[in-house]
């Protein structure tokens, strides 16, 4: 089953200038943008769709739509500059990322992404990847879980989480997604379960997959790779994100950083992008209704200014 894209034509109207362009889909999930993106491509334009897990690339593959104009690689967006120039694709005419997890990946209750189905505390979206979620709950020790809880899921009550975990794990090891929740549910009152547990899914499969230092690295590679004029697209879902990038943006367009009251910039601001979306880009109410999952999505794009690029 396809699930509909969030966002899908309001990413593609800002992402695509050139209709015979290069292109490159840094999250393909079940190819949505994909798709949506290539209907509005000639027939001369090429696309680099990338995905950390196989199993997407393959659903994608197989999605109505999909054509020769697609080349296919398995692998993290943070090597994006690597894998165009390696299939010949630079300079990219934009760049689009759909952050965080897919919903192939949440329904697919079998690798432990979600706290609603019982299932192997895996998360990891490249299965090749050498930590899973339930050996960084055995491993890790108390300050590490009270720093990825407070760090990636933003938990009230992070230190307390974090001894409730290793003094559930003396016991028995928590290596299911069902045991994880009862860890959680014990030491939370009942109308903030779904908040906390949400919460913690979230800061687990973060560390798991390092997706901020992906985010951070993609972000410095779209510098290298686009060409003047070429777009940057990106869809958020959670503040940790969306804050990453909004700051990225600030600072390659030139916005000053250095502490109020120095007499002369001091940071070196350069203006190497420039914002498109003065205003965040939020989903309306529409897709809301169709679409839920989409209710967190936010939406920043940048263009690609003419000039040295930082290394």
């Amino acid at each position: 089953m396809f699930h509909s894209p969030v966002l899908a034509e309001t990413a593609i109207e800002w992402l695509v200038t050139r209709a015979d362009g290069k292109y490159l889909d840094g999250t393909v999930g079940g190819g949505g943008h994909l798709a949506v993106l290539l209907d509005v491509l000639d027939e001369g334009a090429e696309v680099l769709a990338i995905d950390r897990d196989p199993e997407a690339l393959r659903v994608a593959a197989s999605r109505e739509g999909i054509d020769e104009r697609v080349v296919w690689r398995q692998g993290g967006f943070a090597e994006l500059e690597r894998m165009a120039g390696e299939e010949g694709l630079l300079p990219l005419d934009g760049i689009l990322l759909d952050l965080g997890v897919s919903s192939g990946q949440l329904d697919g209750p079998e690798r432990g992404f979600t706290y609603r189905e019982d299932a192997p505390l895996d998360m990891r979206m490249d299965p090749g990847l050498p930590m899973t979620a339930a050996n960084l709950i055995a491993k890790g020790s108390e300050a590490d879980l009270e720093r990825i809880l407070r760090e990636y899921g933003e938990v009230r009550d992070a230190r307390g989480l974090a001894r409730r975990i290793v003094e559930a794990r003396a016991g028995a090891p928590v290596e299911r997604s069902g045991e994880l929740r009862k860890v959680v549910e014990a030491g939370t009152p009942p109308q903030r379960h779904r908040k906390v547990l949400s919460q913690v899914f979230q800061a687990f499969r973060i560390a798991v997959n390092d997706e901020l230092g992906q985010l951070e690295r993609a972000l410095t590679g779209s510098l290298q790779a686009l060409r003047p004029g070429g777009r940057l697209v990106i869809i958020a879902y959670h503040s940790l994100e969306d804050r990453l990038v909004k700051r990225f943006f600030r600072a390659q367009a030139g916005a000053c950083t250095c502490p109020p009251g120095l007499p002369v910039c001091a940071c070196g601001a350069e203006t190497l992008l420039r914002i498109l979306t003065r205003r965040v880009v939020k989903v309306s109410q529409e897709e809301i209704s169709r679409n839920p999952r989409a209710r967190s999505a936010r939406l920043r794009a940048a263009e690609m200014l003419s000039g040295e690029r930082s290394a």
